[in-house]
This record gives structure tokens, C-alpha cells and sequence, in this order.
């Protein structure tokens, strides 16, 4: 991460988000969510889209819309910017934020959980305690893979 600042703060928030390869997925889309939180600007993906503004709408309707609106454009375009070339593509033609997250986690970049789960059983079984580590660090590392299995 460049930095954290306090919500609330005047100031700037960037985190070091490396764009969408194929390999980096989960920390990728960890780090996007929590860099557009920071903006602000999360709005579109918490929420449906209100209905869209007609000439009987509300005052409080048409500013609940435009939030919304900003909110989806602007998160679309920052994942865009976030994602390679190469991949880019085949998620261009998306108009809300939220059918962009779903295409992303459905493409190859998820994960398989068997596959997850065989590299971590291979991890776990062949941890071994050496003196460099200690054990602490064994006993930790142990914990994290057997959490990561308990999910799966």
C-alpha cells in the first residue's frame, strides 16, 4: 500500500493496485474495492439502481439517481484503468459497475476452489519446522493454510 490516511481526511488515498493479469486476481479486485471505498465512490456497487429520472421524479429521486450514476461511472472507469490491454476486451462493453464485477469474477481470473484446495494440501503436507523459521512461524503458517482449507 503508498499510503493510509484517516476517512475523513482531506487528504489522498492511493493504494499500489497492479493491473489485472489473469494471476493477481484476488488481491487485485481486494484492492480495487477498498481503493474505490476510499473515494468514495462505491456507491453503485452496494446498491441497485434506483429508478431512472422522469419529469414526475422528486427532487430527493433525481439526486439519489445522479449519485448513483457518478457513482457507476466513475468506478467503471477506474477498473478499466486497472485492467491490461490484453484483457480488456472482453469486459469493455459493460454499462454497470456491478455487471462488470460479476463478468470478472465468472472469467478465467477466479480461482478454481479444487485447484486452490490441492496446492494447499501439497503446501500443508510438506511444510516442514526448520530452526531458520522457528516454530512460531511454522505453527502460523500452519493455521493460514488450514484456515484457507476451512473455507473451501
Amino acid at each position: 500500500m503508498a499510503g493510509v490516511i484517516l476517512p475523513g481526511s482531506s487528504a489522498e488515498v492511493k493504494f499500489d493496485i497492479s493491473k489485472l493479469s489473469g494471476d493477481n486476481y484476488k488481491v487485485w479486485k481486494e484492492r480495487v474495492l477498498l481503493q474505490l471505498g476510499w473515494m468514495d465512490i462505491e456507491y453503485a456497487i452496494r446498491k441497485d439502481e434506483p429508478p431512472a429520472i422522469t419529469e414526475t421524479s422528486t427532487p430527493d429521486a433525481m439526486d439519489l439517481y445522479e449519485k448513483w450514476e457518478r457513482s457507476n461511472r466513475l468506478s467503471i472507469m477506474f477498473i478499466k484503468t486497472k485492467i491490461c490491454s490484453s484483457i480488456r476486451g472482453s469486459v469493455d462493453q459493460y454499462t454497470k459497475v456491478k455487471d462488470l464485477l460479476k463478468a470478472i469474477d465468472n472469467e478465467q481470473f477466479a480461482t478454481s476452489d479444487k485447484a486452490l484446495a490441492s496446492t494447499l494440501i501439497m503446501q500443508f503436507s510438506s511444510l516442514r519446522l526448520t530452526k531458520a523459521k522457528g516454530v512460531r512461524d511454522y505453527i502460523m503458517r500452519m493455521r493460514d493454510i488450514a484456515a484457507q482449507l476451512k473455507v473451501l
